[in-house]
């Protein structure tokens, strides 16, 4: 009877490992840069979509694209659902410090973004130029957590 007991125990922790597991993507390991490269563009084009998304919304609510009161309130919404999803993805990935990654690079794109492009948004290219910007910050982002972690040792 023991044997049997120590069989069901054994085939008990072995589902709890595949259930541990599940979630998580077992492939060839990526070169870092390229996982960060990926992931702050596909959070560059969320942020673009997102704010196009708000102001589509305003239009069909207040008849123009000017959000108004509601504007602040969209944007921060915008920039944590884009760290969340940075976040999410980094960590998917097995990067190291993912929602510090994610929430400075998101924060460096938005200061650049804020500082020098705010009175060219609305023009074409800014599709293009987010993404890039958001792609060097994540990149960024990185060196900085990685300084900040030698510095903490």
């Amino acid at each position: 009877m023991p044997a049997d007991l120590e069989a069901v125990l054994e085939a008990a922790d072995e589902d709890r490992a595949d259930e541990a597991d599940e979630g998580r993507y077992d492939g060839p390991p990526l070169p870092p840069a390229l996982i960060l490269a990926v992931v702050g563009l596909l959070c560059g084009f969320a942020t673009v979509a997102l704010v196009w998304l708000s102001e589509r919304g305003c239009e069909r609510v207040r008849d123009t694209s000017n959000c108004g009161a509601l504007g602040l309130p969209l944007l921060v919404l915008i920039v944590v659902v884009t760290i969340v999803l940075g976040g999410l993805a980094l960590s998917r990935l097995a990067m190291p410090h993912p929602r510090l990654v994610a929430f400075l690079g998101v924060a460096f794109m938005l200061v650049v973004v804020l500082a020098f492009l705010t009175e060219h948004l609305s023009s074409p290219w800014a599709l293009a130029v987010v993404p890039a910007l958001t792609t060097i910050t994540f990149l960024v982002a990185n060196l900085v957590a990685r300084l900040l972690e030698r510095a903490d040792a």
